[in-house]
């Protein structure tokens, strides 16, 4: 008899229509599925992404701070090689001042000895220029004393005599020298 009301309720039983018990069973257990996901899958849910964004926040205010600090640091290695390239610049001046003036004074002490030198010189040729007319000096006077006395027949070997013989020569000699030069004939 089972198989016989099996089978008339089978045929009675339309497939696309649901078995109302069967939607209440789903609805029921849907609702217990829903609770309890609600009451604690869906918590935990929240913890986590509450957890992950304050973690992202905080790893991204971190990353700000850290960048911040870090353009801080940029910013004061770049004033410091701002201030180490002026320093530089600076020194190669001051090098450069000092070379110059370095030069200058070497200059300055060059020329001081060259012209040292030859005021040395001029005195030194002017020494010697003396002597060689004080040396000619003599010998023209002792050759003129003998000259002049032989041309007059008698001795000037008297002192005086000579001297004024040989400063009377050695006077017509600048003054023949002098018109010479005046008239531009050497």
């Amino acid at each position: 008899m089972n198989t016989a009301i099996q089978a008339a309720t089978e045929e009675a039983h339309n497939p696309l229509v649901p078995v109302f018990s069967e939607i209440v069973l789903a609805l029921i257990v849907f609702a217990i599925l829903f609770f309890a996901i609600r009451k604690f899958v869906v918590p935990n849910f929240e913890k986590t992404f509450a957890e992950r964004t304050q973690a992202i926040e905080g790893g991204l205010s971190a990353a700000e701070t850290k960048q911040a600090e870090a353009d801080a640091k940029l910013a004061e290695l770049e004033k410091q090689l701002a201030d180490a390239r002026h320093e530089a610049a600076r020194i190669r001046e001051e090098a450069r001042e000092q070379g110059a003036q370095i030069v200058a004074e070497m200059r300055e002490s060059a020329q001081a000895e060259a012209a040292r030198i030859v005021e040395h010189g001029k005195t030194q040729i002017e020494a010697e220029r003396q002597q060689a007319v004080t040396s000619l000096r003599a010998e023209v006077g002792t050759l003129a004393t003998g000259l002049a006395g032989r041309i007059v027949g008698e001795s000037l070997d008297d002192e005086a005599r000579q001297s004024r013989v040989v400063e009377r020569f050695l006077a017509e000699l600048e003054s023949d020298g002098s018109t010479t030069s005046g008239s531009g004939v050497n």
